[in-house]
């Protein structure tokens, strides 16, 4: 929004910060039963916020499907990259209706995605 935030009362601020949220909290309710990904790429992203001590994470999931089409398949916002957060977010797909795991996955070397991978998605394939 940057200069065009120039005005917006507090209000409307919350306002719209509501309305992300429940945009938001939809999405990760989508139905992803008639998903195949071929193969998804994970990161997570830290930001510098100093209003806290801890450093926040935000989990990516970006997956491609078999057409070659590619989505953003999950945002979360988490504390680190750890094997429960990882495992939240892949238990997450499942229960939005996601049959199979991907059949490769792809990421840094976070550790706590690839434990929690092996126990969600055993079949899918590492790189």
């Amino acid at each position: 929004m940057g200069e065009n935030a120039k005005g917006l009362s507090p209000t409307n601020i919350v306002r719209l910060k509501d309305s992300w949220t429940t945009e938001y909290q939809n999405w990760l309710k989508s139905d992803l039963s008639a998903k195949k990904y071929a193969y998804i790429w994970a990161d997570g992203i830290y930001f510098n916020i100093h209003l806290e001590e801890d450093r926040p994470c935000v989990l990516v999931l970006v997956g491609a499907l078999e057409n070659g089409n590619k989505e953003t398949i999950m945002i979360y916002v988490g504390q680190r990259e750890s094997n429960l957060s990882w495992k939240e977010v892949l238990q997450n797909l499942k229960h939005r209706g996601l049959k199979e795991g991907p059949k490769l996955a792809i990421g840094d070397g976070a550790l706590g995605f690839w434990a929690a991978l092996e126990e969600e998605f055993p079949a899918t394939k590492q790189q």
